[in-house]
């Protein structure tokens, strides 16, 4: 029998009652894929997510699909036990709370099977898998930049089903929850997190205008020594890490505008990386490291353990509680290295580096601390994103002043 929008709202105080249930349960976090001897099966680990404040948070914080167990036993709808030796674990078999709900499950089978929720109908559903329409001829294939994005009948159901079934729940005065690991974001012509795509392009762009900045003044606007090279010793790291922070940009500008594997580990692989790099810089300038053997040396384990990092997350077992914890790390020491030598050497720009220091740490917090989208649209990501752009600008104007000041300083040695 079809779900009416009624029916929906009715139901809905039950199935919110069973999910407070669970809540009161003490759950620790299972990880899924990781093998415990030769049984196969996977170890209990201590879970790391955004710090939740609710279960599914607990869950889906990290964007990460995770298991739970308790000695305690849970109601039995939706649970199963996984055996591992003589212990036995609890999982839940769906991502999260919201594709959870026999509400939505339900829209979305039926949606697939007539391609419309209530009066909204999908083009995807009237099309095969290769993109021809099934009852017509080739010219009225889908559009190719649709094609391009991958959205289809089932990804289209989901996406409508959530709203409705999100709509129903504001009514009855419940939070936004995540379906799939992900907060019920609204769509902008295709784009899944548009907010956060149009300002991970203006980190793109303000990355670029920062290294061209940097790039004139010391080639066009700076004295070179005489062996025409400049004065200034940490041009090509800096030339290097603009390179990295673009690309980054980039590919998080394309995994918000459409979230599917390829772009999920091609954002966070980069970010991964530029934050590698980004140590390297800190731990070179700070120390004053200038010969280029004493640079290798610094910077080997870093990318050892960075290449060896992103093996693991692409190759092994995509861990998001794993990457959380190395982010955060690498971030921090590199946030603390650049405070700590901008107090002890009176760097004439240290107030603009420690802004910057400060502004790394609230944003990383944002990264930790998640909420559920304003409007569908700004979430903590989104935010994290608007404050990195200011940064950047300052970030890039402590650049320039450090090669000002070093040259300077260089060239009064020389006289």
């Amino acid at each position: 029998m079809p779900l009416t929008r009624e029916s929906s709202i009715s139901s809905s105080r039950k199935f919110h009652d069973q999910s407070e249930h669970l809540k009161n349960f003490p759950v620790q976090t299972l990880r899924i894929g990781s093998p415990a001897g030769a049984s196969g099966f996977g170890i209990l680990t201590p879970g790391y997510a955004n710090t939740p404040s609710s279960i599914e948070q607990l869950a889906f914080g990290s964007r990460a699909p995770l298991a739970f167990y308790s000695q305690t036993n849970f109601p039995q709808s939706g649970i199963v036990p996984i055996s591992g030796g003589s212990q036995g674990f609890f999982s839940f078999l769906n991502a999260s709370p919201g594709d959870s709900d026999p509400i939505y499950k339900s829209c979305v089978e039926q949606c697939e099977k007539t391609g419309c929720v209530g009066n909204k109908c999908f083009q995807h559903c009237n099309f095969s898998s290769d993109g021809n329409h099934i009852d017509g001829p080739w010219y009225l294939q889908e559009p190719l930049y649709m094609r391009w994005k991958q959205w289809d009948c089932r990804s289209d159901c989901r996406y409508q089903c959530m709203l409705s079934r999100e709509e129903d729940r504001l009514k009855l005065g419940y939070k936004p929850t995540k379906y799939h690991g992900r907060w019920p974001f609204r769509r902008i012509y295709g784009i899944q997190e548009p907010v956060s795509v149009a300002l991970s392009a203006l980190n793109l762009a303000v990355q670029f205008h920062g290294w061209v900045s940097f790039f004139i003044l010391v080639n066009y606007k700076l004295p070179f020594r005489p062996n025409k090279a400049t004065y200034y010793d940490y041009t090509g790291l800096w030339h290097l890490y603009a390179i990295f922070a673009m690309n980054t940009w980039f590919w998080s500008a394309v995994f918000h505008s459409r979230d599917v594997e390829l772009t999920e580990k091609l954002d966070y692989s980069s970010a991964v990386a530029l934050l590698g790099f980004s140590l390297i810089l800190a731990t070179i300038r700070a120390f004053n490291v200038r010969s280029e053997a004493s640079r290798v040396m610094v910077a080997a384990p870093i990318i050892a353990f960075t290449t060896t990092h992103l093996l693991y997350l692409n190759f092994y077992q995509f861990d998001y509680g794993l990457n959380m914890i190395v982010c955060t790390a690498m971030g921090t020491l590199q946030l603390i290295l650049w405070a700590v030598w901008a107090g002890v050497t009176r760097h004439p720009s240290r107030l603009k580096l420690w802004v910057v220091v400060f502004g790394g740490a609230v944003s990383m917090l944002l990264e930790i601390y998640d909420f559920p989208p304003f409007w569908g649209l700004v979430d903590a990501h989104a935010l994290f994103h608007a404050i990195t752009i200011p940064l950047t600008y300052l970030w890039w104007s402590f650049a320039r002043d450090d090669s000002e000041f070093r040259t300077s300083m260089l060239i009064k040695k020389t006289k």
